[in-house]
């Protein structure tokens, strides 16, 4: 899905606009990416009712989970463009069950070779045999053209499973693929399982850790983060990319399932009151939209818009927002090394061709400098900068 330019009318989706009623005045920290820097490409298959299709319209397409009962099967290579933000830059590709790997007209290097990550979703409620011979085709095919592909398992329905019956059938499919790997001495081979259904919120944690894998900036995000919940008696944090509800990056303690179920009810909520309440006709969500939201339970929820589809979503104590002053602060801190971020990564996208050895010529150096100073001065940079900033920045809560 691409969206609209500021010139057309918005187009709603669920509840928000796509644009969020952004006009063209508004200014963008993350700038424009650059046009020849081909968008890494992640691939969903499976078998044939396996629910590929539903996944890609429920996380990126806001469509009803429901809804997807009356989706057509795929006979054909869907290809959809995700463009949300500078750090959700991405390419989906459905590719339908029944396609044969090794059919002449199957492009495999041209598929394979410009993928970063390869989904795999197979149904938990039906027979899995086929599913996972098809699984050990597809990566092993894959890799021999691509062996920088990532390689995920989406262990898909398990709605209609009980607790136990979840574990033994992630714990017997895990261990199937495995062997068959190492039959074919592709040993290897790593695979991430995840266990997902679309009716709940497993579906966007799992594509969130496969999106993270294709950001190269996510140790510098995971660092600054890690910088602003010491600095303001925060316990938890992400950055969501606001759309599809895909958390770019967190913090390093570990992910609770709730807490980030409740981060995601927060932004629809913050997103409906935003267009019911906003002061733009489109009930715009702008750089002024924050939200602090009480709980029973003590917890208090914050939301901060970072740019135009980024917001900083935390969870903290009550005890731990009794100076908002400090945690306003930070966030301004935080949220100028993220644009040091954007401006680091849209030099080093500027600064590239597209083929390795122009790209030495074009800049005058050899493997070894261009190891040793242009990597530092782009992704390392970015995390010396802000590591600088906030920490000669932020400020502390002592009390």
């Amino acid at each position: 899905m691409s969206f609209e330019d500021d010139e057309t009318p918005c187009t709603y989706v669920g509840s928000f606009p796509k644009g969020f009623g952004y006009g063209p005045e508004e200014a963008e920290i993350e700038g424009p990416v650059n046009p020849g820097e081909e968008k890494p490409r992640i691939l969903l298959m499976g078998l044939r009712r396996s629910g590929k299709s539903s996944i890609q319209k429920v996380v990126f397409h806001k469509v009803s989970p429901n809804e997807t009962l009356f989706l057509e099967s795929t006979n054909k290579i869907v290809k959809d463009d995700i463009s949300n933000s500078s750090f959700v830059q991405f390419q989906i590709w459905d590719i339908p069950g029944q396609i044969d790997f090794f059919d002449a007209a199957f492009d495999s290097e041209y598929i394979f070779g410009g993928c970063g990550a390869l989904i795999f979703v197979i149904d938990a409620q039906d027979d899995y045999m086929e599913a996972l011979s098809r699984l050990q085709m597809a990566v092993t095919r894959a890799h021999k053209i691509n062996e920088s592909i990532k390689f995920e398992v989406f262990i898909h329905k398990v709605d209609g499973l009980s607790d136990d019956n979840k574990i033994e059938t992630q714990r017997d499919i895990l261990q199937r693929a495995t062997d068959e790997l190492n039959d074919a001495g592709m040993d290897n081979i790593h695979l991430s399982f995840h266990l997902t259904s679309i009716y709940d919120h497993s579906i966007f944690e799992a594509f969130s850790k496969v999106v993270q894998k294709l950001i190269p900036q996510l140790a510098v995000l995971e660092n600054l983060l890690d910088i602003v919940i010491s600095n303001s008696k925060i316990e938890k944090a992400f950055l969501f990319d606001v759309v599809s509800k895909i958390y770019i990056a967190t913090d390093s303690s570990p992910v609770d399932m709730q807490c980030y179920e409740l981060c995601c009810d927060m932004i629809d909520v913050v997103i409906d009151m935003s267009c019911i309440y906003g002061a733009r006709d489109d009930g715009a969500f702008d750089n002024e939209s924050a939200s602090f939201i009480k709980l029973n339970s003590g917890t208090v929820l914050f939301l901060r818009e970072v740019n135009k589809h980024l917001a900083l979503v935390c969870i903290l104590r009550e005890d731990g927002c009794e100076n908002r002053g400090i945690i306003q602060y930070n966030f301004k801190c935080f949220r100028a090394a993220i644009q040091e971020v954007f401006v680091a990564r849209n030099k080093q996208a500027n600064k590239s061709t597209g083929h390795p050895q122009m790209d030495l010529l074009v800049n005058g150096q050899n493997d070894d400098e261009l190891d040793s100073d242009e990597t530092t001065q782009t992704n390392g940079g970015a995390m010396a900068s802000g590591h600088g900033l906030l920490n000669g920045s932020l400020l502390q809560d002592d009390d």
